[in-house]
């Protein structure tokens, strides 16, 4: 899996999630950072104003301050590759820098092609030939 960090403007806090006038962009983001991480995801966030010997220790966010300036962060690196300027990534954006494994939102039961030469079962007639007719959904008792 890849080691993503975000090198991100001088915020308030770690998150930049607090405060009166709470930026949505910023909500958004850290959700989906905790749920990359809750799923294995490698996500630092460095904030300049914590931590400016982050900055100063890595060549990328270094050189890209001495050229845009820290009005062109955030600064998205993947394995040390700047990979996105300017706006926070989207999760899709995350899973995807992620690596193997990564969530995404596609459903994982979604159906794929049936490989040539397959049988496929009838699992709606299955369903239906055990179905009872007493009117309950599971049982003469109407359980449900």
């Amino acid at each position: 899996m890849a080691t993503i960090e975000v090198f991100e403007p001088a915020l308030c806090c770690a998150t930049g999630v607090c405060g009166p006038d709470v930026d949505q962009r910023l909500v958004t983001f850290s959700a989906d950072t905790d749920r990359l991480r809750s799923e294995g995801g490698d996500i630092r966030r460095v904030n300049l104003a914590s931590e400016p010997a982050a900055f100063a220790a890595s060549d990328a966010a270094r050189q890209f301050l001495q050229l845009a300036g820290s009005g062109g962060l955030p600064l998205v690196l993947v394995d040390g590759v700047t990979v996105l300027t300017g706006r926070y990534p989207t999760r899709d954006e995350l899973s995807a820098w992620a690596g193997p494994g990564a969530a995404t939102d596609a459903p994982t039961d979604a159906p794929t092609a049936v490989p040539a030469g397959a049988t496929l079962l009838s699992l709606v007639a299955a369903s239906t030939s055990g179905a009872r007719d007493d009117g309950a959904c599971c049982g003469g008792g109407g359980c449900c």
